[in-house]
């Protein structure tokens, strides 16, 4: 799984940092989560390709939408056919209709704009799932958390084959999905050879918000928590004001979950150049891995009882 940051500012753009953007690649899948103003030209820059059939908003603040029209346009432009399915939260689906038709023509492709509440199954896979998640922001807003199914667990090729003597085959298609076999004129169960099954990966991106106990249970052993860490500890009563989180308040959700790693975006533009204050802040409360999100920053993350290692990578 590859999570490329496309945009980590906060509600204004800078120089160096778009507007909320982040794009999830799973095994050939690829899922967009807010859409800032200039997105397109991020996917561009970085390289993650267009091929993209559910955009999920976590709310209809600007900074995640202004995006939408161009993107959808461009698709409209390279003769899209395929179908476009948006996400955002209950009770906006006319605002995002309207956000797509502002230019006064509507995209040639279908899109489909649906409607979600914390709870809902938004996108419902073979081997995942993207649920929506309660958050505390100042408007109708969700969060999102992709979580896997739990695999099948590995199979011991040296003891079917050299103890209990089954020949590479089909029978050992069938043991690795759950079937006994005859052989030999005895039966063998799956789990003679089948070990437990091994925990798939869980990433969670929360969008703008105060922290909550929903973000919490969702983050629990997540893999990966990407949470707004708007402010630092000297502005905690404009985050409060705002309903946006600290570096702080953000480690302390990543602590209580139990995650493995900690990602923060939407920083404020008073932090340009400082951002080490907010890795510092958090560290003191999450001793996990922890990074403050760059523009063009791709993470890879592995499953859980990989050999491969969590990896950091600057596409720029």
């Amino acid at each position: 799984m590859k999570v490329t940051f496309l945009g980590t500012s906060g509600a204004v753009p800078t120089t160096v940092r778009n507007p909320s953007g982040l794009l999830v690649e799973r095994e050939g899948d690829r899922l967009l989560f807010d859409c800032g103003e200039g997105t397109q030209r991020q996917m561009m820059r970085y390289g993650t390709g267009f091929d993209i059939e559910h955009i999920f908003l976590t709310h209809m603040h600007g900074d995640h939408i202004f995006g939408l029209p161009g993107l959808t346009q461009t698709w409209d432009f390279q003769d899209r056919e395929k179908p476009l399915a948006i996400h955002a939260p209950t009770g906006t689906r006319s605002r995002v209709e309207q956000l797509l038709s502002a230019t006064g023509q509507s995209p040639s492709y279908p899109i489909r704009v649906t409607q979600v509440s914390a709870g809902d199954v938004v996108l419902d896979c073979e081997e995942y799932e993207v649920r929506a998640i309660q958050n505390n922001h100042r408007t109708n807003a969700v969060g999102y958390a992709l979580v896997e199914d739990d695999r099948k667990g590995e199979f011991d090729r040296e003891k079917a084959e050299k103890e209990l003597g089954i020949p590479p085959g089909p029978k050992y298609s069938k043991l690795h999905d759950g079937t006994a076999i005859e052989h030999d004129g005895r039966t063998i169960q799956p789990e003679e050879v089948v070990g437990s099954p091994r925990t798939g990966r869980r990433l969670v991106y929360t969008g703008d918000t105060r922290p909550t106990d929903g973000i919490v249970d969702a983050s629990t052993d997540a893999d990966l928590l990407v949470h707004d860490g708007t402010f630092g500890k000297e502005h905690r009563e404009r985050a409060l004001n705002t309903a946006h989180s600290t570096a702080r308040e953000a480690a302390q959700v990543a602590d209580d979950a139990g995650v493995k790693r900690l990602a923060l975006t939407h920083i404020s533009t008073r932090y340009t150049g400082r951002v080490a204050e907010l890795e510092s802040e958090a560290a003191e409360r999450f001793d996990g891995t922890l990074f403050v999100a760059d523009d063009g920053m791709q993470v890879t993350v592995p499953y859980p009882d990989s050999d491969r290692e969590f990896a950091i990578e600057r596409l720029d």
